[in-house]
């Protein structure tokens, strides 16, 4: 069987196909940005910007939009942040669609959900709700999701060590902690949950906190530290809250905990991870989720640590599972909210070279187009030198980190 022959036919045919997708108009990716549990537009930092820069300089006639879902309420039910989350993603679409000149409903854009914990099981429901919407098995998805793409997600929720390792902390926590207890008291305490400030503004005008260390880092350890479970619970998941909302009433923390309960519930979470893995083999819909993890320093820890527990190693769903290191993070919290900081996370020029290459596989797919080794290659040393440049919304802030 000559080899080079057909090694040859598969080279021609990829450079084929390129130059057919050069000839037609750029096609448009929206990749939408989600947060987590009192995450805020800030959660992402740079990295939309930048991811966007390396899918533009790597693949060719494709438009790329990174958006970011506004700011949304992280309380009560989560399905009710899906179907709002789902009513904005349909009328983006259209508009974008419209605006593009391709069409609205057409199902010309193409889409990636990009969640960070817990924002990724409402982009994994959403998803899953747009498939289930369809009036047939055989009838296209739309909106046109190509990959649900998760950062740290506790899809089969918090490993049990998290709070454990940061609580070690004891003497740093031990103030934190009697002011938590006597919190518990008064929030616990309260009948409603009236608040004295001002009238929160729409979703979409919520505005970020000012820039500052997060305080989940601090409080949350010193939650679990004391025993509370229900006053952990209402913290759990917690990123960047501030911390005069725990004592702003009882209505306050269970509209929080209801949101969270979702980590608790085993069956519905090995449920959805499996109807991802569906979406998946029979729509095509790529699965990723990266979760962070911290080799062990020895003597302190003499396993690598992380944030979410991950299925067992001979798993179907294991592949789906990638790591995104982190050895600068103290604990497994600091590595969770700073996922996205060049400057408190050495693996997140890699964290934004992984992404790419996954979005860029699902966009050529999406285009029947199966690249050889070779372009893969060059394509890889592209992506990897506009990672590696400086935006101009960089200056004086990641840019050399």
């Amino acid at each position: 069987m000559n080899t080079s022959s057909g090694d040859s036919q598969s080279r021609d045919k990829s450079i084929n196909h390129l130059a057919v997708v050069k000839q037609l108009p750029p096609d448009l990716l929206l990749i939408v940005f989600i947060h987590g549990f009192k995450g805020t537009n800030t959660t992402f930092e740079n990295f939309p910007s930048r991811l966007e820069h390396v899918l533009q300089e790597s693949i060719e006639s494709l438009k790329v939009e990174c958006i970011l879902f506004p700011a949304y309420e992280t309380k009560g039910q989560l399905n009710a942040a899906v179907e709002y989350f789902a009513d904005w993603l349909t009328t983006l679409t259209i508009q974008r669609e419209v605006a593009d000149g391709q069409g609205g409903g057409a199902g010309k854009a193409r889409i990636v959900l990009c969640g960070h914990s817990m924002g990724g099981l409402l982009a994994a429901d959403a998803l899953l709700a747009f498939v289930n919407s369809r009036p047939d098995k055989k009838a296209p998805l739309w909106p046109n999701i190509i990959a649900c793409i998760a950062f740290d997600t506790p899809y089969l929720g918090l490993h049990p060590a998290v709070f454990k390792n940061s609580a070690t902390k004891a003497v740093e926590y031990a103030s934190a902690a009697r002011t938590v207890v006597s919190d518990a008291f008064s929030l616990f305490g309260k009948k409603g949950a009236p608040s004295t400030g001002s009238q929160k503004p729409p979703l979409a005008a919520i505005t970020a906190p000012p820039a500052a260390e997060s305080s989940w880092g601090k409080w949350a350890p010193a939650a679990y530290a004391v025993g509370g479970a229900l006053m952990a619970g209402a913290v759990a998941g917690t990123a960047y809250y501030r911390r005069d909302d725990i004592g702003s009433g009882y209505s306050w923390a269970t509209d929080h905990m209801n949101f969270v309960r979702n980590l608790w519930d085993e069956e519905a979470l090995r449920k959805r991870l499996q109807d991802l893995v569906d979406a998946q083999v029979h729509l095509g819909v790529v699965f990723r989720t990266f979760y962070t993890l911290m080799p062990p320093p020895p003597p302190s820890f003499s396993s690598p640590r992380t944030f979410a527990i991950l299925p067992p190693r001979t798993s179907p769903v294991a592949a789906h599972f990638l790591p995104a290191r982190n050895t600068q993070a103290s604990d497994e919290i600091q590595a969770h909210t700073n996922m996205f900081n060049p400057r408190s996370n050495d693996g997140y020029y890699q964290l934004g070279l992984e992404t790419a290459k996954i979005i860029r596989e699902a966009v050529m797919s999406a285009r029947g187009i199966i690249e050889d080794d070779d372009t893969e290659s060059r394509k890889d040393v592209k992506a990897a030198d506009a990672m590696e440049d400086t935006l101009p919304d960089e200056v004086g802030s990641d840019a050399g980190s």
